[in-house]
């Protein structure tokens, strides 16, 4: 499986970074928006290191197909369900 580090077509809050590194890393993108928030408040970077990776980190294919935990297709955003 070839992993490649992109913006979240699904994931997102605002561009999509958080998410994109959430998917690349394994882990909840929660994580990734509280480190991003940790920095910007304590140290001032976090902004400056969000906008940087927004502008180098291509946006997702559409393709990609991501799965929530009961396994059903999140690619949709939910509007399947309506």
């Amino acid at each position: 499986m070839n992993k490649r580090l992109s913006r979240s077509t699904t994931d997102r809050k605002i561009a999509g970074v958080a998410g994109g590194l959430g998917e690349y890393f394994g882990i909840d993108s929660t994580i990734i928006r509280i480190i991003f928030a940790f920095l910007f408040i304590f140290a001032g970077t976090g902004f400056i290191a969000y906008i940087i990776l927004w502008i180098l980190m291509p946006e997702g294919s559409a393709s990609n197909h991501t799965f929530n935990r009961s396994g059903k297709n999140r690619s949709n955003d939910n509007w399947s369900n309506f």
